[in-house]
Order: structure tokens, then sequence, then C-alpha cells
């Protein structure tokens, strides 16, 4: 069997596609860069994080955009008339008045590592632009359009565009063909697909929280009239009909459904094997309970469908409740490789599953300036919306122990470095070393970011030696505390525990959308020089579950 999650952590906005014997499924990265990783397949069961998309960070600018702006909802396709990956992607700027101020790209590749193309600027007329490439050549594109008017519907309708690969820009303006296949409103995510006579449209309803699903519609000519699927919704976390028209609220916590394990069901996209078998990439969540918060933010999970006789899409098993465990694929098992537990920064590359926010990680941290550690350079405060050096990876299980090494000598208190647990830059927790004027030395403590809200908590403060030093973070469900140590086996706690649960989408009031991490830092706030070396990072998960 699959067990769900298959990319347990912040992977939202699952898009899936196939060229050959390989499967690639590219996810929404927001405000993390590199942008879009690409995870990798060739059984749909054992999946590897293969590459990224967008890994220049002067064409794609995402320094001072706010938490949960940037990359949203990238759609992966591959089209066997061109023998070219498509990757169309939006830049969310703003959300300031509800007017959600977008620009989609569309890029290309030979090769799914790249180099990819210049970005081609489509539109701005709305979000979870994805592309059809339809039989006789042509090319679709096909978006949310956000409403803005007062007394229409929010957020909108589905529009469709054609493209002109030729002239690199649409053709017209994009015009409204769907308003979705069920009555929970806020339309999302569409793709369209082309099967036999008919063009299948699939979107996601009822918002992206606790309301959320697949449905779909199909029509013989890609302008439509669609008819909807009688059994929509046909992937979710909440059967049943409920009417959400009115209501353009995305989380709806009133719809979460106890009997369910994955939560938040919806955003769909599928693929077919060799084989005639079907399988449904969506994204999901576990949100602790009862208060509803979802550290690990949105994941992906897979469903196992079939067509039926009369040409619909529906789960397997006849339902439309997504399920923690699938049905595996014919296709044989192929092992991947997985992201080391323990890396000791030696191999001379920084590795695949480090991002930072909103600049490329290789900007502040160097592997090669001292073989076997990574070289941090400091800048400006965690809470910052620019430059900000802290090299993470995310956070898969609330169930996790992350150590490391760290050698750092501060020289005015606006020099730190060490841990921390990051959600967005207005919610983190961060022990850190630091030059203590009052001690007159270095020492220990601990800064907690709270919805913004500074406690720089004085009272953990414990002078230390400039000598190497371990630091180590303990997650274990709800709390999480940390602890230090001069030679790496006694261990001494630093601190109260502090509330896993408030770092998520829910707690958070500036943000939303993504993930929690867990990394290494380091700041400069003088002259975003001063560096501290990692000996290793060490990250161990206890599995997938909570």
């Amino acid at each position: 069997m699959i067990r769900n999650p298959i990319l347990p952590g912040f992977n939202p906005d699952p898009c899936i596609c196939r060229k050959g014997g390989d499967y690639y499924l590219a996810v929404s990265s927001f405000e993390w860069f590199p942008g879009i990783p690409i995870y990798h397949s060739r059984d749909l069961k054992n999946w590897e994080l293969y590459t990224h998309v967008l890994t220049d960070d002067t064409v794609v600018d995402l320094k001072k955009l706010p938490s949960a702006k940037g990359i949203w909802a990238p759609s992966l396709t591959y089209s066997e008339q061109d023998d070219l990956f498509y990757v169309v992607y939006g830049v969310m700027n703003s959300m300031n008045a509800r007017y959600f101020d977008v620009d989609n790209f569309i890029i290309t590749a030979k090769d799914i590592k790249g180099p990819w193309s210049e970005p081609v600027y489509l539109h701005s007329s709305g979000f979870d632009a994805s592309i059809l490439h339809d039989v006789d050549g042509k090319k679709w594109i096909v978006s949310l359009e956000w409403e803005t008017r007062e007394g229409y519907e929010k957020p909108g309708a589905i529009c469709l565009v054609e493209y002109s690969t030729e002239n690199k820009e649409i053709v017209g303006y994009p015009k409204r063909i769907w308003t979705g296949g069920t009555d929970r409103g806020c339309i999302e995510a569409p793709h369209l697909t082309k099967r036999g006579d008919y063009y299948y449209i699939m979107c996601a309803e009822g918002g992206t929280g606790y309301g959320h699903s697949v449905t779909m519609g199909r029509a013989k000519n890609v302008w439509g009239p669609y008819e909807k699927d009688p059994m929509n919704p046909i992937v979710t976390s909440i059967p049943g009909d409920f009417y959400e028209r009115h209501d353009p609220d995305h989380l709806k916590p009133k719809y979460f459904n106890p009997d369910s394990v994955l939560q938040k069901s919806g955003h769909g996209s599928y693929v077919e094997t060799p084989f005639g078998e079907v399988y449904l990439v969506h994204l999901c969540a576990r949100p602790f309970v009862p208060e509803l918060r979802c550290t690990l933010g949105r994941e992906t999970a897979i469903q196992k469908m079939a067509w039926t006789a009369d040409g619909w899409l529906r789960m397997e098993d006849g339902s439309n409740l997504a399920k923690e465990y699938v049905p595996e694929s014919q296709l044989p098992e192929y092992p991947v490789n997985e992201i080391p537990l323990f890396d000791h920064f030696d191999s001379g590359e920084l590795g695949i599953q480090y991002y930072a926010p909103r600049i490329m990680p290789k900007h502040f941290a160097d592997v090669k300036a001292r073989p076997g550690y990574v070289r941090i350079r400091g800048q400006e405060s965690r809470a910052s919306l620019n430059k900000v050096s802290i090299l993470a990876r995310k956070l898969t299980s609330v169930y996790a122990t992350v150590t490391t090494k760290m050698e750092f000598m501060p020289e005015v208190p606006q020099h730190s470095a060490g841990l921390i647990l990051y959600y967005d830059n207005m919610n983190y927790v961060n022990l850190r070393k630091y030059y203590s004027e009052t001690l007159g030395q270095s020492a220990l403590s601990i800064i907690h970011l709270e919805n913004g809200e500074k406690a720089e908590l004085l009272s953990t403060r414990v002078p230390v030696n400039d000598v190497p030093i371990y630091m180590r973070l303990n997650i274990r469900e709800r709390q999480l505390w940390f602890e230090w140590s001069y030679d790496g086996k006694v261990y001494t706690r630093i601190g109260n525990d502090f509330d896993t649960t408030k770092f998520s989408d829910e707690y958070s009031r500036y943000g939303e959308f993504t993930g929690s991490f867990v990394g290494l830092t380091c700041a400069d706030h003088v002259k975003h020089q001063h560096y501290a070396d990692f000996d290793f990072f060490e990250y161990i998960a206890d599995g997938i579950n909570k």
C-alpha cells in the first residue's frame, strides 16, 4: 500500500505529469528559494526531491514580499508534440484589500533539470494558471479570474484564453467558462485535460481549508458549456453537500471531519500509467486537534482513481473520501535516494534539501570556505523581508530532533547565530549565541517572535565559552524545547517549552499557506560580514505520522 501523505511537510498545490516511465510532481514554494520543487518517481510510491525550477533570484525577485506571497500553484506539464516541459506559475505580489495582484508566467525546458527558458509574461487576470496542450497544437491557459467588484460572487470564475507560442503572448482577453461543479464556493486550481471527445476541467472548490475538494466538469468544446460531474466532489475530506458561495473565506474550520485522517483534501491533478491506471495527487493537512492548527502546513497525498463506463473520474473504491492508505500501482517498485539524516557538509555542494526565505542560499551559505563545514554569513534580522541568513529544511514530522555543532565568536551585540524553528518572519523561536554586554562575554539565550511580538527571554541567558557548542531542538508533538552541550554527550536544557501548534497556518496573523522549517541561522546587523561555521546538521524525524 501507499501511505499518505507521500510528501509530508510543506508541499502544497501538487501538479503531476509523466514523460515515459518517469513521473514528476511540482509544488508551490511561496517566498522560499530555490523555487518550485520537483519530485520524481517511477512507481508513484517512492518519491525523491529531484530538482528546482526557479534558481535565479534576480529573474524572480521575491525580496520584500510578505509571507505567503511569492510563487503560487505551479502547473507542470509535458508536451509530447513539442518534447518540452512547461511550467506556468504565478508570483503573488499583494493581497491588500483582497485585490490579489499576481503576475503569471510560462517557461519551458527540454530536460526537467533545465536549463529553463526566460519567463514569458502571460497575464495578471488571476491565479492558479495552468496550460492545456490540445491535440490540434493549440495551447490554452486556464485560471481563476479574481473578482474584485461589489455585488459579484467571490472569489470569481474560471477563465480561458488561447496562448500563441509564436508570438509568446495570449490571444485576446480571458473569458469566463466555469463557475464550479458544486455550491461549496471558492473555486480555484483549474486544470484542463483532453480525453476522447471531451475536455475535462478539474478544479478545487470549498476553499483551501476544511471544506476543500476536487471537482470536475466536461464539455465537447474547450469553451464549453461544461456539464457538472453528477457525483461532485470526486475527492474531499468532508463528503456531502453544502452551500458556501456567499462566503469567500477559505479556511472554514466548521467543516473539520473528525473521521478523516487527511484534512483539507483538494487541489488535484491526475496522471495515467501505461497500464491504464489513474492516480490523482492533491493537497491535504494533518492538524493538531482540537486546535485545528497545521504546523506542517499543507502536504501532498495521492489517491487511486478509475474512469467509469460513462466517462467520469472516480476514486477506485467508489467513495470520495481521501484515504490514508492507497493501493499501489502495477509499476515495479523503484527505490529512490532519500535526503540524508546527517549532513557533514563535506560533499562540496550544498544539499538540495536546503531553502532560504526570499533569496538563494548560495548568497550567504558556503560549503567550500572551510571543508566539512557550512559557513553562514550574517545579514539582516530574522524578522526582515529582505536578506535573511536562514539555511533551513522542511519540517516533516511533529516528532523530530534537530542537532548541530557550531563555532561562532560574536564581537558585538548585533552578532548572533544558532538554531531556529521558523514558520515565517513574524513567528519563530531561535536559540542563539551572541555577545552580551551585561555579562561582558558570549552567551546563549532564546528569542521568540509570536505574531510579530518579540520576546527576548533574558531568563534563559547563560554565559558560554568561545568554543564549539552543540545545539539541539526537540519537537514532541505539542511541545518543543532547546538544549545545548559542550561535548555533544551531556545536554543541558535551556528555557521552557514552546507551543508547537502556534507555528502554523491557522495561528499566524501575517502569513498562511506555507509550513514550518528548521535550520541554521546567523545575523550581523552591523556590516553583514560576520559568520558562523556549522560542522553538521542532523535532522531525525520519527515517521510521518503524528
